[in-house]
């Protein structure tokens, strides 16, 4: 037992010190991986990836993830407390994640769901939040995000699906990514079932009508 508690303080200790190191060193320095892309390769699954500058990527693609995934983005600090209780109040099966907290599930910790990896995403999401730029937040999160099986960041997924560079994206393509991300791995955003293209539409009208919304991430914002 005592090696077993051990074992699961040096875990924690490794959990904690690991982004602590990292943040300030990825404000500057693209991540090599992900934790989810770590676990897909060590799965057998290919992965398709290439890190590109949010500067050659569509806008409306990171206007459309915030107006899909945290509208509140440009506001808070990294966690949307009012989502949070929210969705206490009204017992939604839907979660209250923020960008910053999805970036620190998919670039430290794992997929599972368990209360333990809630507890470590609220703390690296405000230090995340703290030490990096918006921009570089959003720049960060489109280029780790799962968009199909082992089709990781924005110009892998535009290439895969729509044979274009993520640049070139439209809005619609844009929309029709940001609606699969609940599940990308069952969804395909070339071809969209009818709810898909529903969710789409829903996510196209607003980002059309982002505004103020997305100042943050926009250059020189």
């Amino acid at each position: 037992m005592r090696r077993i508690l051990r074992f699961a303080a040096i875990v924690v200790v490794v959990l904690i010190a690991l982004p602590v190191v990292l943040v300030p060193v990825y404000a500057v320095v693209r991540p090599p991986f992900s934790t989810l892309e770590a676990w897909t390769r060590l799965s057998g699954v290919s992965v398709k990836k290439q890190w590109m500058p949010i500067s050659e990527i569509a806008p409306d693609l990171a206007y459309a993830v915030i107006m899909s995934e945290d509208g509140k983005f440009c506001a808070h600090h990294g966690v949307d407390w009012s989502a949070v209780w929210d969705v206490i109040d009204s017992e939604a099966s839907r979660g209250a994640s923020t960008i910053p907290m999805q970036v620190a599930k998919n670039l430290f910790l794992w997929q599972s769901r368990s209360y333990v990896r809630k507890a470590l995403e609220v703390p690296l999401a405000y230090y995340m939040d703290f030490v990096w730029s918006k921009r570089r937040m959003m720049e960060i999160y489109l280029n780790i995000v799962e968009w199909g099986p082992g089709v990781f960041g924005a110009e892998a997924a535009a290439q895969h699906w729509f044979n274009v560079p993520a640049a070139r994206l439209s809005r619609r393509q844009a929309s029709l990514l940001v609606a699969v991300l609940p599940n990308p791995i069952a969804r395909n955003p070339a071809k969209p079932g009818r709810a898909t293209s529903r969710i789409a539409g829903i996510i196209e009208q607003r980002t059309r009508q982002a505004g103020a919304y997305v100042k943050c991430v926009q250059e020189g914002g």
